[in-house]
């Protein structure tokens, strides 16, 4: 495998095994609800809600840790918490922004609610150390924003549901 372009998120553990070009998005933890939920609009109102995520994952860490009053209800994958929020099992979903906005957008019914809550750089992950590679991709990066082209694409995808975001600045430790 040469490089992973992913929902992957950059941080300094990852950093120890591979390296990254980018980022090429600041994601953050967010909710998904029903349309018709109005009163979950942001994490401060999780207190005694349902909230799916997935089992193991950094959000499920951050709603444990960071609001405590929450009841986390863990699942094998995001896409197995859609049933549970439609018929009421759960009050809400947590993950990555861009992910829960991919359901949004599939589906009138749900609803991305409230400002991210943490901060989630993506990038492209590549072999460890292997600089000349990680520059050219970052080259590309920013030629993609120079150009339009990164902003035509966000609002073809994630931009239907999302407001469009300044590109992030890209990294070039």
């Amino acid at each position: 495998m040469d490089i992973v372009v992913a929902t992957y998120t950059i941080n300094d553990e990852r950093k120890e095994s591979i390296s990254f070009a980018g980022p090429y998005y600041e994601a953050g933890q967010s909710l998904l609800t029903l349309a018709t939920n109005t009163t979950i609009q942001g994490p401060e109102d999780l207190a005694g809600k349902n909230v799916c995520t997935v089992s193991g994952s950094t959000p499920e860490k951050n709603l444990l840790d960071n609001y405590p009053d929450t009841n986390v209800v863990p699942f094998g994958t995001y896409s197995e918490c859609i049933p549970p929020l439609k018929n009421g099992q759960v009050d809400a979903i947590s993950t990555d922004n861009v992910i829960l906005a991919g359901f949004a957008a599939d589906d009138a019914e749900l609803e991305v609610r409230g400002e991210p809550f943490t901060k989630e750089p993506y990038g492209i992950g590549l072999a460890k150390d292997d600089t000349e590679f990680r520059m050219w991709i970052n080259d590309m990066l920013e030629e993609l924003e120079a150009d339009g082209s990164w902003t035509a694409a966000w609002e073809k995808t994630a931009g239907t549901v999302l407001p469009t975001p300044e590109p992030p600045a890209v990294d070039r430790y």
